[in-house]
């Protein structure tokens, strides 16, 4: 067995910086309701030239070419997501062309734990010594599977990418998984109607929905616990952490998560939501990159990584944060 870390990182972010106000000129709605209930005051929505198997392949372009890594040098391409439009082709092996490879490629789908799922197969492909370099992109397009009249949502749901590679390292620089899933809940977060129950009947496409109460009654409290395990795990403690990086949910869930896993004031906190919206699993990655674009973080720094969405699914990680474009 090898050490495997995150070479390098890139993201994408779509042009369009939608505003509250513009939301709520659809929605019943205002920017200071959104700001207190969720922190957010821009979000990003993907243009008509931009597409998620585009905005996946700009982001890991930007990965590989800060890893120093090659297209061909890749051993498995995996691209987490939940709002890629079509059950199959899958898009992995879509942007794996795009880049120039022919190396295996599948989607993960684990809602916004997607990222944090597929860095776990990463690492383990790496660190077994199956693969060398193994590509992990978060990537979603949830403005198109959004009611912009649901109060529950519509606010909330984001569009981006983000990518890290995956390969060999001196040391651990990235941590063993705390991962699970509680399907019971699995109605709180959901697709609808379903695929199925649509299939030429002329209902319209299907959009997310959220039990947002139920989330935030569940992911403060139970990730928490996660979070000391996947410290555990890594052998570590909250005082040898440099940043908290959790999925861009909600601000006030970070918030609430943050002193549930009694983080000392000297470990910075991912805020991204506040700019960005809730990006299901490219959440991570970009959260990432703004903090290390903005100094809060640096190359290097030991970070905690924390993603849970429907499902139920979770995971978190202690990580090595990674070099970014």
């Amino acid at each position: 067995m090898t050490h495997a870390a995150m070479l390098g990182l890139g993201v994408y972010r779509p042009e369009r910086v939608v505003t509250n106000d513009e939301i709520c000129e659809v929605l019943d709605s205002n920017d200071e309701w959104i700001q207190t209930r969720s922190g957010i005051k821009t979000r990003r929505f993907a243009g008509e030239d931009e597409t998620l198997i585009g905005m996946a392949t700009t982001a890991a372009e930007r990965a590989l070419a800060v890893a120093g890594v090659s297209a061909d040098q890749l051993g498995c391409v995996i691209v987490a997501t939940s709002t890629h439009p079509e059950h199959t082709p899958a898009s992995a092996p879509q942007v794996a062309t795009r880049l120039g490879s022919t190396t295996a490629a599948f989607d993960v789908s684990a809602g916004c734990a997607g990222f944090c799922h597929a860095l776990n197969l990463a690492s383990a492909m790496v660190r077994s010594g199956a693969e060398k370099y193994v590509l992990v992109i978060g990537v979603e397009q949830l403005s198109r599977f959004m009611d912009p009249t649901d109060r529950g949502t519509a606010f909330i749901f984001a569009d981006g990418a983000g990518a890290v590679v995956v390969g060999p390292a001196d040391a651990t620089g990235i941590g063993p998984t705390a991962w699970g899933s509680d399907g019971s809940q699995a109605h709180v977060i959901n697709q609808t109607p379903s695929c199925l129950g649509g299939h030429g009947s002329g209902a319209d496409h299907p959009v997310v929905q959220m039990e947002g109460t139920a989330v935030f009654r569940w992911a403060p409290f139970a990730m928490a616990d996660v979070a000391h395990e996947a410290l555990r795990a890594a052998g570590i403690s909250v005082d040898d952490l440099d940043a908290f990086i959790p999925h861009q949910a909600n601000l006030r869930i970070t918030q609430t998560l943050s002193r549930n896993i009694k983080l000392p004031e000297s470990v910075a906190v991912a805020t991204d939501i506040v700019d960005s919206g809730n990006t299901s699993a490219a959440s991570v990655p970009l959260a990432m990159e703004a903090m290390l674009r903005s100094g809060e973080a640096e190359a290097g720094d030991v970070a905690l990584l924390i993603a849970f969405g429907a499902g139920l699914s979770y995971a978190g990680q202690v990580v090595t944060l990674p070099p970014h474009e």
